[in-house]
């Protein structure tokens, strides 16, 4: 296996050539700053960013798939002087397509969209999703987000990431990953209360006059 970082070891497989999904939110996370606000769908990519990069102003959706990219728009409404990150799976996305054309529709300039696509429901043993037959990205595009990038490897997955802060969005970035276990990976460790509670604070502070 390959080392990952300090928190577990992964185990690559699946779709070969593609980018580890375990990178992909590594390359995400590193575009991410202080007084962003990141959300992320229920299942390995809440656990992967978790063990990544823990923080007040992330939010993990537990228990609840297709939601995350609704309550992204949300928020990129309510404060729309901050990034907001909304990272989320195939199933996930497919689970709730009415969102991205409400997404479109509602043009929040401050949303950067990630679909993390490896074709499968991987936290449940992997099925196959629908989404090596159906495009995520085109179904973006038919939605109206104001950019939309596909990538397969950490090159253009930097390149999207460096694109969309040159236009306002709501921009979409489809990365195509492999699918990669990481052995030893914990759970968050928060209760859903305390994620809650606390990033709401960390809101709350973001939207206070000295906005720190």
């Amino acid at each position: 296996g390959e080392a990952v970082g300090a928190w577990g070891t992964a185990c690559t497989g699946g779709n070969s050539g593609l980018i580890d999904r375990y990178e992909a939110i590594e390359r995400v996370l590193g575009h991410v700053g202080e007084k962003d606000l990141l959300l992320s769908t229920t299942g390995m990519i809440s656990r992967e960013v978790f063990a990544t990069n823990d923080r007040q102003g992330n939010f993990y959706m537990i228990g609840s798939m297709g939601l995350v990219s609704s309550l992204g728009l949300g928020l990129a409404l309510l404060i729309p002087g901050r990034r907001v990150f909304v990272m989320e799976g195939d199933g996930s996305a497919l689970m709730s397509l009415g969102a991205l054309p409400l997404i479109g529709a509602e043009v929040p300039r401050n949303l950067v969209h990630v679909i993390l696509d490896n074709e499968a429901y991987e936290s449940t043993g992997s099925q196959p999703s629908i989404s090596s037959k159906v495009s995520l990205a085109s179904i973006g595009k038919a939605s109206g987000y104001s950019t939309v990038q596909q990538a397969e490897d950490g090159h253009t997955l930097n390149e999207a990431l460096l694109a969309r802060g040159r236009e306002p969005g709501p921009h979409l970035i489809v990365v195509k990953v492999g699918i990669a276990p990481v052995v030893g990976i914990s759970r968050v460790s928060h209760t859903p209360e305390e994620i809650r509670d606390r990033f709401r604070d960390r809101i709350l502070a973001l939207r206070a006059p000295d906005g720190q």
